[in-house]
């Protein structure tokens, strides 16, 4: 007589599959942290599809509630390893003790987790089927939620997928879809892999193949002629950048720097560079050199706070020289370190965070973000404005090339300057201009239309970098098109997804 199967207690059983989860959590975290690796400086960019095709392979037999589980911690994975630098300038420039630092940057960073997670529970929530899925809804909503943390509450654009492939071929899609269309055909890519014993495994090179023949398209072309151009890095800490004693030192560094670069057409300083209001060095420093370097023929762009009558102030950058005198006001404040939102509310967070010179005013966003330099049209940023590609092409297509200025010393030798790098390289990239990127401490680069770099200026180096930039015209689908060409197509995705889902049943939440 045959025995009978043993059959499993409903308590086991629901222990066992509570235990299978919790791996598959793990698994997810250390997947989405490994992913770090993909970007700058490890630069790894073959990882991130790999990390992508195991979380959606984590999805498919998910709940939609396991599904954003386990995307929040994907998440967790990737922004706590990969922002953790912000614990830096929390404690040393924050006043805060470390432990309350690190505690504060893990608490945002599983903030930004929490966008991975609803990427996942809208596609299992709304869409059924296996290929439906992978192919459309996974990709469509990871894009989405990309786009979204790019804006939501001032956006923290960070960790984007598609600047982890600067340098692979689905860099191709820079130009016409911008970095979001760089981010869908990686994850593209992802449902592709998953499905690697289906014909749809051919989508793999097809997207590949595609993005490096748009590689070999020349979306720009010369404007002008070449001009000598050279970037000044101090490499002041931090920490010292403000101390009184330490503004003549500056000051001089600068000068007699850029008095070397007698061939250069244009010579840019970084972010603050000079450290005092411009009213107070003004007659003693400013005028004086803005009538040597018009003699000379020569620009200089220098980052300085400016200071109004009504008692506001910005963050600025300066033009001199022979193209004139200029002025541009950052746009895009960072929050809790240039200004502090909803400062009634969190007035004790005020007080708490001593950050200097945190209360910023905001520029006049109702004209483009350009300067006249070296005899062109220069597009403009200041700091993460470049993280921004909505906010870059305002100054485009009358830009020939753009301009950079930043102060990563915030963050130290850390993770930061490398990624903001990358960032900077995906502008070029996509809008077909030669970026000048001039850094407090580092990283200062010249990048080519390509999003190649020139001349590097590394982390803690002291001196100047000079290159031969080339003025650019014309305009990229990108530029034409921004953010909304791609998020059409996401649209058309989810609802082709949707709508041809099996039944057209969601699944359980």
């Amino acid at each position: 007589m045959a025995s009978t199967p043993a059959v499993e207690p409903p308590q086991l059983k629901n222990m066992r599959l509570m235990e299978d989860f919790r791996a598959r959590l793990l698994l997810a975290f250390v997947v989405g942290g490994l992913c770090v690796l993909a970007f700058a400086p490890f630069s790894q960019g073959w990882i991130a599809p790999l990390s992508l095709a195991l979380l959606f392979f984590l999805w498919q037999q998910a709940s939609a509630f396991r599904a954003f589980l386990l995307g929040w911690a994907w998440g967790l994975g990737l922004m706590g390893f990969g922002v953790f630098w912000l614990h830096n300038s929390i404690a040393q420039f924050g006043g805060l003790n470390l432990s309350l630092a690190v505690f504060i940057t893990l608490l945002f960073a599983a903030f930004l987790a929490l966008f991975p997670g609803v990427a996942g529970w809208l596609a299992n929530r709304f869409v059924t089927g296996r290929s439906l899925r992978l192919l459309l809804a996974y990709p469509a909503c990871w894009v989405l939620v990309e786009w979204m943390r790019s804006w939501l509450l001032t956006g923290f654009p960070w960790l984007s997928i598609g600047y982890s492939q600067i340098d692979s071929a689905h860099a191709g899609y820079a130009p016409l879809l911008g970095v979001y269309g760089v981010s869908l055909a990686t994850a593209l890519a992802s449902g592709a892999l998953v499905l690697w014993r289906t014909p749809w495994i051919l989508l793999l090179p097809v997207v590949g193949l595609t993005g490096l023949g748009l590689k070999q398209i020349q979306w720009s072309l010369p404007a002008g002629a070449p001009f000598q151009a050279s970037l000044v890095q101090a490499s002041i800490p931090q920490e010292r950048k403000w101390l009184p004693s330490q503004l003549r030192p500056t000051l001089e560094f600068y000068v007699s720097e850029t008095e070397k670069l007698v061939h250069s057409r244009l010579t840019v300083w970084p972010e603050t560079a000079v450290p005092a209001f411009a009213d107070k060095v003004e007659k003693t420093f400013l005028q004086p050199l803005h009538e040597r370097l018009k003699k000379q023929r020569r620009d200089l762009l220098l980052g300085i706070p400016v200071l109004e009558e009504d008692g506001r102030y910005f963050n600025s950058m300066l033009a001199l020289g022979g193209s004139g005198r200029g002025r541009y006001d950052k746009r895009h404040l960072v929050p809790f370190g240039e200004f502090m939102p909803f400062a009634a509310l969190l007035q004790p967070l005020v007080r708490m965070l001593a950050i200097p010179m945190s209360s910023f005013s905001a520029g006049e966003t109702n004209k483009p973000p350009t300067l006249k330099l070296a005899g062109y049209t220069a597009g403009i940023s200041i700091c993460y404005e470049d993280a921004f590609p909505a906010e870059t092409v305002q100054a485009l297509p009358q830009a020939a090339f753009l301009v950079n200025a930043s102060n990563d010393a915030w963050f130290g030798n850390s993770l930061a300057p490398y990624q903001h790098l990358q960032m900077a390289r995906m502008r070029a990239l996509e809008n077909g201009r030669y970026l000048l990127r001039a850094t407090n401490t580092g990283i200062s680069a010249i990048i080519d239309e390509r999003g190649e770099l020139l001349k590097v200026l590394g982390w803690g180096q002291r001196g100047a970098i000079t290159e031969t930039v080339r003025p650019m015209t014309g305009s990229t689908p990108w530029m034409r098109g921004g953010n909304w060409s791609v998020l059409l197509l996401l649209v058309m995705m989810l609802v082709t997804a949707y709508f041809r889902s099996p039944g057209g049943a969601p699944s359980r939440p």
